[in-house]
């Protein structure tokens, strides 16, 4: 019977990693444009904003919390859960506020869409990364909203040793150290084609 039930499930594993594999397709053709579109002569390097550098510490601390709480479901320790699952949210929302905080910097130092195809990319890159975080977000209010309602040992118990719950929390996981990669590996492509900018005020 457990055996017909993961079978069950398995097609939302596969559809997650088609997800991701179609992900890394779009980001490597958008990279490789960029590299191609890069030796034009009207390419000018932008220096990144440095609030993207404390966004990337801020992404990186949400997997730390998130790989906590998986921890702590697997070992029933259901309030460690719930605070790093609230940890990992707040992190994840603190994330897209220096996002936004990061284009600021970038329109008022007047890197715009139009005129230089360098700040158009990182606008693109950036913004279909957020996208990505958005899309994890709502998938953590779920899980949170859901291990609230179960406060009680018993109910977070019997909620914890289900086994399409468990999945459910391992596909969470995956997909939001996923996008947490993408954007330290899309950061690191930037920061060595752009540099940071430290002159830009906070």
């Amino acid at each position: 019977m457990s055996n017909l039930l993961s079978k069950r499930r398995e097609p939302f594993r596969f559809m997650l990693w088609l997800g991701i594999g179609s992900s890394v397709l779009l980001f490597t053709i958008l990279l490789a444009t960029y590299i191609i579109r890069s030796t034009g002569p009207d390419w000018a390097k932008v220096r990144l904003p440095n609030v993207f550098l404390v966004s990337t510490v801020v992404i990186m601390l949400s997997s730390l919390t998130l790989r906590n709480a998986t921890q702590a479901f697997r070992t029933e320790r259901f309030a460690i859960y719930r605070t790093n699952m609230s940890m990992t949210l707040v992190l994840g929302l603190l994330f897209i506020l220096l996002q936004a905080w990061g284009w600021r910097q970038m329109v008022l130092a007047g890197v715009g869409l139009e005129g230089n195809p360098a700040g158009g990319f990182v606008y693109i890159l950036s913004g279909l990364h957020l996208l990505h975080i958005l899309i994890g977000l709502i998938f953590l209010v779920i899980a949170l909203a859901e291990a609230m309602r179960r406060r009680h040992y018993i109910d977070s118990f019997v909620y914890s040793v289900n086994p399409p719950n468990q999945l459910k929390l391992k596909l969470i996981s995956l997909y939001w150290h996923f996008v947490d990669v993408l954007w330290v590996g899309l950061f690191l492509f930037l920061l060595i084609h752009h540099g940071v900018n430290w002159t830009l005020a906070l």
